[in-house]
């Protein structure tokens, strides 16, 4: 502990830096204080002789040379510390052990060198401090530790509702012919949207949700639902349309067949709707352990050193999951699953989703318009050629479908924004503070 921790010791009183004397003059923080006088509330702790913020010389002890030269404080500089505790007041008393200290003060914005300034060579010796001089208090009962979120069954089974209504749509389209059948689509199409709204609105995909922590400090609001549907519609229709117009067409509307002469792709959109289960169950794992997790480490390196692995194990499992329903939605649909196109579409809107529940909201929002742009920038140089003299704007788009097909235009752009925010949400999601529980409302 630094030797500002020595400043609330009991029965050691704290004064002022600087007072002001009946003359007028300043007073050294190492001379007594004038009788009568009271001294500041704000770092007195109780009758006696004041202290400087170096230490008390004692009664009838002569100051040193060292004393004599040493640079007067500020005012109120005397105990920065307590400033600091006093600014966090609600941190430090509920807080069960010095990393949940470290994890607010990481929240908001106070970092290493901030730390420095307090005499501390990191956050969490700073947060140790803090600590520790608030459990000396004995005023406010410690709270019990916070608990991992809980599975509910309301939750549960909104996630599992995009799913079941996506396949109820689909087997509709299916069974219907004509007029009916552009009904049935649209009709299944709102009603998957609503059902995927109500399930981002609850449980661990939420960010209004009990559980979950509150926006990131600074962070700025990012709306990601029109190219969420932009990324989800061209799976559906991206590649019949891509193929069409290379050949010179569309020459007639989407069938709503796969074997029509604008095909779509169900497969890849029923195994996303599918997977929105295990993206919430997913998502719940990593926020239990990672409480766990910021519950035993005792270092903010120690914690991102933990969660790390576990981070990315979290995205393996939901890969793994989202492959096995690729796999039963293209054997019940007869149609290609498409594995490599629907992996990095399900990888960059899982990744988006984590960041947003737990605040971070800019960078999804960012990586996700760069995407659905590229890819609208795709399509739109191949109709754009047919103009005279500007032939040559779809030719890498055509190199690239002629090499890999058409699939390999959205696998390539969201397997690199995906990969973009990997990069992030290491990065982001391994501090201690975006694993913090929510502050009490005030």
């Amino acid at each position: 502990m630094s030797g500002l921790g020595e400043l609330d010791r009991p029965g050691t009183p704290t004064g002022s830096a600087r007072d002001r004397t009946g003359s007028g003059k300043p007073e050294s923080a190492l001379d007594s204080a004038e009788p009568g006088k009271p001294e500041p509330a704000f770092d007195s702790t109780g009758p006696g002789k004041p202290e400087s913020a170096f230490g008390s010389t004692g009664p009838g002890k002569p100051e040193s040379a060292a004393d004599r030269a040493a640079p007067t404080p500020r005012r109120g500089a005397v105990d920065p510390v307590k400033a600091l505790m006093h600014r966090h007041r609600e941190l430090c008393e509920r807080a069960v052990d010095p990393l949940e200290i470290a994890a607010g003060l990481e929240a908001h914005g106070i970092t290493d060198r901030t730390a420095a300034r307090f005499r501390h060579r990191d956050v969490f010796s700073l947060a140790e401090e803090m600590y520790a001089r608030v459990s000396r208090d004995g005023d406010t009962p410690l709270p019990a530790p916070p608990a991992a979120p809980r599975v509910r069954a309301d939750w549960v089974l909104l996630t599992l509702l995009p799913g079941a209504l996506c396949a109820a749509a689909i087997a509709a389209v299916h069974l219907t012919h004509g007029r009916s059948r552009l009904f049935a689509a649209a009709a299944g199409a709102l009603a998957v949207a609503l059902a995927l709204h109500a399930a981002l609105r609850r449980g661990p995909l939420s960010r209004t949700d009990t559980d979950r922590p509150g926006p990131r400090p600074g962070a700025t609001s990012g709306s990601t639902t029109p190219w969420t549907v932009w990324l989800v519609a061209y799976s559906l229709l991206g590649n019949g349309l891509l193929d069409n117009a290379l050949a010179g067409g569309p020459d007639t509307p989407p069938t709503g067949t796969a074997d029509g002469p604008w095909p779509l792709t169900a497969a890849p959109v029923l195994a996303l709707a599918l997977a929105c289960a295990p993206a919430a169950w997913t998502a719940h794992l990593l926020t239990a352990r990672a409480r766990r997790k910021l519950a035993a480490s005792r270092g903010l390196e120690d914690f991102a050193a933990a969660v790390r692995p576990l981070l990315l194990g979290v995205c393996a499992l939901f890969l793994g999951a989202l492959a096995a329903l690729l796999t039963l939605s293209g054997a019940a649909l007869g149609e290609p699953a498409a594995y490599t196109q629907a992996l990095t579409l399900g990888a960059l809107l899982f990744l988006a989703r984590l960041l947003t529940t737990h605040g971070f909201t800019y960078a999804p929002a960012v990586v996700l318009t760069a995407a659905a742009t590229v890819e609208a920038a795709a399509l739109a140089t191949v109709f754009a050629s047919r103009l005279p003299g500007v032939g040559f704007l779809a030719t890498p788009v055509e190199t690239l479908v002629t090499t890999w097909g058409a699939g390999s235009v959205p696998t390539l752009t969201c397997g690199a924004a995906a990969l973009a925010l990997l990069v992030h949400t290491t990065r982001k999601l391994t501090r201690a503070s975006a694993h913090a529980p929510p502050e009490p409302a005030r």
